[in-house]
């Protein structure tokens, strides 16, 4: 089989880049190593940048989105029993995110890439890159026993923290920055109205705690937990008691409460990979970066590795520029750096350090008073939020 591109991993990035080109009439396959089924049942993030949500509209994926995602223009702060209003639109010129469930984003792109009738393999087993250097790359995969070749002429590697496509850089040549956080998040999915139109980040003596959603009926809460708590651990029961005791008395009386629908841990973690493409190998989303959900970047750093990688491409294909390729590395790493900044000072403001002495709580306590007294930095955290500029 001989197709231009060759992505491997099927999840959004991977789905995304693939419509994109598809669109422009480039050739592209997905290897996906799980099912479709599998991939659906992720439950993940749900914040999208006023730049992701073009990008979307861009695939042509963007009509369920609009139908259905809600604009927010701004978000809580609960601290010592009180809110405080951040609002993104007045500190923004005029910006907002969209909350949108990953999973019905991902639903969004399976269902476009079935209409166009792209080529998606899915339990693709022993996903192995070859080649990388030569002009010539090629990926192999098992399926149904078989071995099948893929030659192409790029390879883009959106396969995940655990993919193979990192790895098959040579260490000699990849470098790795990370910071493991030492707590998790506790997250519960129910079918329960929200608590708040907007979302409300809690910062509180017992630990940090996030009230979002994914809709009108369905409701997505967090709780900062140790690591070595498991979720066998939490009962529903004792999840919606701790919850309540985090919240401020006001939101906490009108907490719609209900069976999870999901439950999950989640260990937070700060990873940086670089450089992000090696030869005709290309990095993109959590293959080469790892933030921690709390500034809600995760999603739409990968989305921003898709537009430069997706425009790179085209100024390939189309004019004979390689400039953007040669280039992708530094263009994506430079925002992605950015975005790491932002949700580790997110982190940091609103988390409770189990290590941490005196000194340094005060100085979170500051940081957190300076921000609500000062319109400069929520400008700055408006900024961030809503999204810089690809």
């Amino acid at each position: 089989m001989k197709v231009q591109v060759c992505i491997i991993g099927g999840g959004p990035s991977g789905l995304l880049l693939s419509q994109l080109l598809h669109l422009k009439g480039i050739d592209t396959i997905v290897l996906e190593k799980y099912s479709r089924e599998h991939v659906l049942a992720r439950i993940r993030a749900g914040v999208l940048e006023h730049g992701f949500a073009r990008l979307m509209r861009e695939a042509q994926c963007g009509e369920r989105m609009d139908g259905e995602g809600e604009i927010h223009n701004g978000f809580e702060i609960a601290h010592d029993g009180v809110l405080s209003h951040v609002d993104l639109n007045k500190h923004s010129g005029g910006n907002s995110v969209l909350v949108y469930g990953q999973t019905e984003l991902t639903r969004d792109l399976y269902e476009a890439r079935d209409r166009l009738s792209g080529k998606v393999v899915h339990n693709a087993e022993d996903v192995t890159p070859h080649d990388l250097t030569s002009d010539r790359p090629y990926v192999t995969y098992r399926s149904n026993g078989e071995t099948v070749r893929v030659d192409c002429d790029y390879i883009v590697g959106a396969d995940g923290f655990h993919g193979v496509s990192r790895k098959s850089i040579p260490k000699d040549v990849l470098r790795e920055y990370e910071k493991v956080y030492p707590f998790g998040w506790l997250g519960v999915l129910s079918r329960t109205r929200p608590v708040s139109p907007e979302l409300i980040y809690v910062k509180h003596a017992r630990g940090f705690a996030l009230c979002s959603l994914r809709s009108q009926v369905l409701s997505r809460y967090y709780l900062q937990v140790p690591l070595t708590d498991k979720v066998e651990d939490w009962s529903d029961d004792a999840f919606w008691a701790e919850l309540k005791r985090r919240l401020p008395d006001e939101v906490a009386d009108r907490l719609i409460t209900g069976p999870s629908i999901e439950k999950s841990i989640a260990p937070l973690r700060s990873f940086v990979a670089e450089p992000m493409s090696y030869g005709r190998l290309f990095l993109a989303g959590d293959a080469a970066h790892i933030v921690p959900p709390t500034g809600a970047r995760g999603l739409n750093s990968a989305a921003s590795d898709i537009y430069y990688l997706y425009h790179a491409m085209l100024a390939h294909y189309q004019d004979g520029d390689d400039s953007g390729l040669a280039g992708y590395s530094a263009k994506a790493l430079a925002r992605i750096w950015k975005a790491q900044r932002f949700s580790w000072w997110m982190t940091m403001l609103l988390h409770r350090f189990p290590d941490r002495s005196e000194y340094e709580d005060r100085l979170q306590q500051t940081e957190l008073e300076y921000l609500l007294s000062s319109e400069t930095a929520q400008r700055l955290l408006a900024e961030n939020y809503v999204g810089l500029p690809f």
